[in-house]
């Protein structure tokens, strides 16, 4: 049965082509077929470009965009510059690397950094990028305007355990990004206005390593070194990072507590009484007048055996850190120190938990 058209009007003229057919009527149309609801699916959200594009990445900083300002620190591996960026007068810190590198070696040296770049933690400095400026290799670095933990004196375990829940917390990210840092000390914790901790002066010392003298115990200072990264015959030749780090922070938190350096020896000793102290004698302890989580915390960071010492995510939940969580305050340090020093220190250091670190960040 053929569906019942409607009446043609009166009024409209048609026209017809060359074989006297009429043409389609242009007021004529067809009902859209009806779509069940049930069936219909939602389209895919768009990709996140809009987000990217209301926020859009850094533009690189230029080396001629810096006004250096005056010099922060030094040591063996470079020197430290307090910088400031000309058109946003946001305040850097430039450390300039000594050593004409050959290509090889500067090719891995930009490798690394390139690595470095990519770290975003909250109580780790931040990298923000690298110059090959006149032949010196010079990079950009978060500023901290608190300088250096060295020479604190920090005896209130609320405020200790705060500040080693921060160097945990950078230590940790770390450690799950398979980079080991390998010199973690007093002068390469930081801090700035706001008693924030972060771990600096990680990442070239590997490298630098390989073109100084071997002999040189500025690439990770012996002082804070764990026993068997001395001696070599202890652990049966096998140096573990990753407890390397951990034995350091141990060392550094007790010389906190203790305001000195906590072996028997000074800290800028010759190297035979540092290696006999460390190697030979027993693991320092925190004192008896300290709290049993105190005590115990520091025993599980200075463990002769490594595979003995508690990870960094196994610290975090110990009961010196958890049971002072409420102590966690701005004031980390309790209060000012005539002991503070305010410099920049970012001296060499390097990269790896336990498990392979990947090729760019081995430990060399």
């Amino acid at each position: 049965m053929r569906p019942i058209q409607p009446p043609l009007p009166t009024t409209t003229t048609t026209t017809t082509n060359n074989n006297n057919r009429p043409r389609r009527r242009p007021d004529l149309t067809l009902p859209l077929p009806q779509r069940d609801p049930s069936f219909a699916v939602p389209l895919p959200l768009p990709p996140a470009a809009i987000a990217t594009t209301a926020h859009p990445p850094p533009v690189p900083l230029s080396f001629n965009e810096l006004d250096r300002l005056n010099r922060i620190g030094s040591g063996s591996g470079g020197t430290v510059y307090k910088v400031r960026h000309k058109s946003t007068g946001r305040l850097y810190a430039l450390k300039v690397i000594y050593g004409n590198h050959e290509d090889s070696v500067r090719r891995q040296i930009c490798r690394e950094i390139e690595i470095l770049r990519t770290v975003d933690n909250p109580n780790v400095v931040k990298c923000h990028g690298m110059f090959d400026y006149a032949g010196e290799i010079q990079v950009l670095l978060e500023y901290m305007d608190g300088g250096s933990l060295e020479g604190k004196h920090i005896a209130h375990e609320p405020n200790l355990a705060s500040v080693a829940h921060q160097i945990l917390c950078g230590i940790a990210y770390l450690h799950r990004r398979k980079i080991v840092h390998r010199d973690i000390k007093p002068s390469n914790l930081l801090s700035n206005a706001r008693n924030q901790v972060k771990i600096a002066d990680f990442g070239v010392s590997r490298i630098l390593a390989q073109t100084m003298d071997p002999c040189n115990s500025s690439v990770g200072t012996i002082a804070y070194m764990s026993p068997e990264r001395i001696n070599t015959d202890l652990n049966h030749g096998i140096y573990d990072g990753y407890a390397g780090d951990i034995w350091s922070l141990g060392v550094s938190i007790l010389e906190f507590y203790l305001g000195r350096f906590p072996f028997n020896v000074g800290r800028q000793g010759d190297w035979a009484s540092l290696m006999c102290a460390i190697c030979i004698s027993q693991p320092p302890e925190a004192p008896i007048t300290a709290s049993k989580e105190f005590r115990d915390f520091i025993s599980c960071c200075l463990q002769r055996e490594p595979a003995k010492r508690w990870t960094a995510a196994q610290l975090l939940f110990h009961p010196f850190i958890t049971q002072n969580n409420k102590g966690f305050s701005n004031n980390s340090f309790g209060g000012s120190s005539r002991n503070q020093v305010h410099q920049h220190h970012l001296l060499p250091s390097v990269q790896h938990q336990r498990s392979p670190p990947s090729s760019s960040s081995s430990q060399g």
